[in-house]
């Protein structure tokens, strides 16, 4: 893996008239697990979906292993996609499939397996996401917020990633349900020496998650580093977003739960 898995060399985005983002230079290194926070509007899901090609910026550079995500055969950048996987906000399965036919989208997709193969992959999936064998024969419609996302989790990883990409990974779950699910997420990182880099606005999931977190403000990385790092940086955004008591409790959670 590169050092720096993704890489934004002066990245610059706009709809309309408005910028979102304005040279965005960052970094992220192999291993880690990145945190990108911000106020609403400030880009984040939007530069996570450039990071994996849905979006693209108006200007500036955006590297994927070291290499220019669309660069190269179009072979080339099939091989570069089936090295990350993205969870979606809400999951984001296909309701008219099955449990088993969402996760095996992607193998079948990319052509990796013959069908022979493909049940024991869906099942080894299921069981990296601690549900049981049964939930492959169920319709999206008939799982829970949790089940859910442990599903979408699955699918984003049928292809074995080095990079993950969550947008919100606990959103819409309740506090024990989000517990579970990043002591699920860090496992997962640590078992598959997984980079992931994840969108949230929950402090609780920030400071059991992440090792590193990058800060977006008017329109660029205000600042990137440790969590104790971000805290001890003078910013009015900063301070509103991180030491106000209630914020300065669900880090005190987060960091016990981590």
């Amino acid at each position: 893996m590169s050092a720096f898995p993704v890489e934004l060399k002066g990245v610059s985005t706009r709809f309309g008239r408005q910028w979102v983002h304005k040279g965005i230079d960052l970094a992220v290194p192999a291993g880690e697990v990145v945190a990108l926070v911000g106020g609403s509007g400030s880009g984040k899901t939007t530069l996570l979906r450039q990071m994996v090609g849905l979006l693209t910026p108006d200007e500036g550079e955006l590297r994927v292993f070291g290499e220019p995500l669309f660069s190269g055969s179009r072979q080339m950048q099939l091989a570069r996609r089936r090295r990350f996987g993205m969870l979606f906000q809400h999951g984001a399965l296909f309701s008219a499939f099955n449990v088993f036919d969402n996760i095996a989208f992607p193998l079948r997709e990319f052509g990796v397996v013959d069908e022979g193969l493909l049940r024991d992959l869906v099942l080894l999936k299921l069981a990296m996401v601690e549900l049981e064998p049964e939930v492959a024969r169920r319709m999206p419609a008939e799982l829970s917020g949790g089940m859910v996302k442990r599903v979408a989790l699955a699918r984003a990883l049928a292809l074995e990633p080095e990079l993950l990409l969550l947008d919100e990974p606990t959103a819409g779950l309740d506090p024990d349900l989000s517990a579970a699910f990043v002591a699920l997420i860090r496992s997962l990182h640590q078992a598959l020496g997984l980079t992931v880099i994840l969108v949230t606005h929950d402090l609780d999931t920030l400071a059991a998650l992440a090792t590193r977190v990058a800060v977006l403000s008017a329109g660029r990385i205000l600042a990137f580093g440790t969590l104790d790092d971000i805290m001890n940086v003078q910013d009015p955004f900063i301070e509103r977003f991180f030491h106000g008591i209630r914020s300065q409790a669900a880090l005190a959670r987060g960091q016990g739960a981590g």
